[in-house]
């Protein structure tokens, strides 16, 4: 009874639907197209028809423009989520008994019928591609139209599965790497700016490292790609490491690797994390590979410090080093919200088990790093022994695990802030 009236339902939502798209714009009804497909693609049967209709759901929403991907996914919002009545029978049937029957009915009815449709959409070639894009555009649609949320969470579970980092591969990135991926690590590199082939050349040489998780689906796509340089010591300027025209060192000889840019590329992935899988396993193939190197640690922005100053409306015309360095340490610290440290590189670093140790002065005089932090930048150490202990500290007792020096200026911090 529960599933015929819930056909039923979506039956005169469909007609109700296709009577009203008669004044919608031609985009609008080819989305209504697209929609009519899936509704039959999800429950088709026979493997072979269903890998054409997966098809031709992927070409037609290609075909969308931005009416009609909205109009598509309000209309996955609407008519492809579950049916509150048959959820709820299922639900009263599994208390009363509690059978393995009962439960997977209530599992049938709970899940929303728009996951089959997405498992059936990335059955096509190119299908996972296409689905990372669709929810790139519907994550720029969530601010104006929060209730789309319920699209989003179905994607993004299903991704979090599919790109699960069992799935996943690690490469180094080199100067033999194909041409096609060197230019998409130009073009995403988001942390510092990469100038062109000869640039990029320098950042690929003997005594640096670049390490990227890749998935089958997406060829030579990079989902996440991290830059190394081996120093003498822990850097407090990335000015050295960026230059172009510096000496290539002996990595033989490095005591410390430093990681000085992480950079996610897919915005469909958002929410979905590799890098903290990505910097504990190269650390452990860099130990592996060069013995010498003592020291894991990053040179990493602070790219919400600025605006947090400004907001608090806090002074920094009197001496702005010791102020700033003092300020930067309290807000790495101790500025949290929703069981999370505000910024969001201190909140990736310490919630992998990272050491805040050492907050550097104008380490990174760009424009952007001026306009984000006055300049200052930070070292996060990870200490293979210790990153998992400092984890629990960050997640469970919501501390973070700093050196004495950052501990002291957060203190000296205090009066500034009238705590």
């Amino acid at each position: 009874m529960a599933e015929a009236g819930s056909l039923i339902r979506r039956l005169v939502g469909s007609l109700s639907g296709a009577a009203s798209g008669m004044v919608r714009s031609k985009d609008a009804r080819r989305a209504d197209r697209l929609a009519r497909v899936l509704r039959t693609l999800a429950s088709e049967k026979g493997e072979a028809t269903g890998a054409a209709m997966a098809r031709r759901s992927l070409t037609m929403y290609s075909g969308l423009g931005r009416e009609g991907r909205l109009r598509f996914f309000e209309i996955l919002a609407r008519d492809f989520s579950p049916d509150r009545e048959a959820v709820l029978e299922a639900a009263q049937a599994w208390h009363r008994d509690p059978s393995p029957a009962n439960h997977a009915a209530l599992q049938r009815f709970v899940e929303p019928p728009r996951q089959e449709v997405f498992r059936r959409m990335n059955m096509a070639p190119g299908g996972t591609a296409a689905l990372v894009g669709l929810r790139d555009a519907l994550l720029g649609e969530l601010r104006e139209r929060p209730h789309l949320a319920v699209v989003d969470q179905d994607l993004s579970h299903l991704l979090g599965s599919w790109f699960n980092r069992g799935f996943l591969e690690l490469r180094r990135i080199d100067w033999r790497t194909p041409a096609a991926t060197l230019e998409k690590l130009i073009a995403y590199e988001a942390v510092h700016e990469i100038h062109g082939f000869t640039d990029l050349k320098r950042r690929l040489e003997n005594d640096r490292r670049c390490f990227g998780f890749f998935h089958p689906a997406l060829v030579d796509e990079p989902l996440v790609f991290v830059e190394v340089a081996f120093v003498d010591e822990l850097p407090a300027d990335v000015g050295p490491i960026l230059a172009p025209e510096s000496t290539v060192g002996d990595p033989r000889r490095a005591k410390c690797a430093v990681f000085y840019s992480i950079t996610s590329c897919q915005t469909g992935l958002r929410g979905i994390s590799f890098g903290n899988f990505l910097i504990k396993q190269v650390a452990a193939d860099l130990h592996a590979e060069l013995p010498n190197l003592k020291t894991f640690a990053t040179l990493s922005p602070i790219p919400g410090f600025r605006k947090w100053v400004e907001k608090r409306g806090l002074s920094v015309d009197a001496a702005p080093r010791e102020t700033l360095e003092r300020l930067a340490s309290w807000y790495l610290t101790r500025a949290w919200e929703g069981g999370h440290i505000v910024d969001p590189v201190a909140r990736f670093h310490l919630g992998n088990g990272a050491r805040l140790e050492r907050v550097n002065w104008m380490a990174d005089g760009s424009t952007k790093g001026v306009a984000q932090s006055f300049g200052l930048m930070v070292n996060y150490v990870y200490d293979l022994a210790d990153v998992e202990r400092n984890h629990e500290e960050y997640v469970k007792s919501q501390k973070v695990v700093r050196s004495a020096a950052v501990e002291r200026a957060a203190r000296e911090a205090e009066p500034l802030l009238g705590a």
